[in-house]
């Protein structure tokens, strides 16, 4: 039985540049999750209380998702580019059950 999992990312600080060089694989990963009907929702947090914060950049990511395990997930989370790309100073993968909408 599969479930829904977030994934808590927090980004290093001025990760800015990491993050453009890192988005294309990271966005492939992401869009397989959603042509297998897997992904509840994903997208930064912007550092500034603005839809596009420029130079300011992004602060973390949320990526809500289906997968058949914590353990899978975890898995799913520890290979995204953004880890590899030294994005992220922390991720926090935990059960997550959708209620609303």
């Amino acid at each position: 039985m599969s479930m829904w999992y977030a994934i808590i990312s927090e980004d290093v600080a001025d990760s800015l540049s990491q993050r453009q060089s890192a988005r294309p694989a990271h966005l492939q990963r992401l869009e397989q999750l959603k042509q297998q009907g897997r992904l509840l929702v994903a997208g930064p947090h912007p550092a500034i209380d603005s839809l596009e914060p420029g130079e300011a950049g992004f602060s973390g990511s949320l990526v809500i998702a289906e997968f058949d395990s914590l353990t899978s997930a975890q898995k799913w989370a520890d290979e995204d580019p953004y880890v590899a790309a030294g994005v992220y100073q922390a991720v926090t993968v935990k059960p997550f059950k959708k209620v609303l909408p």
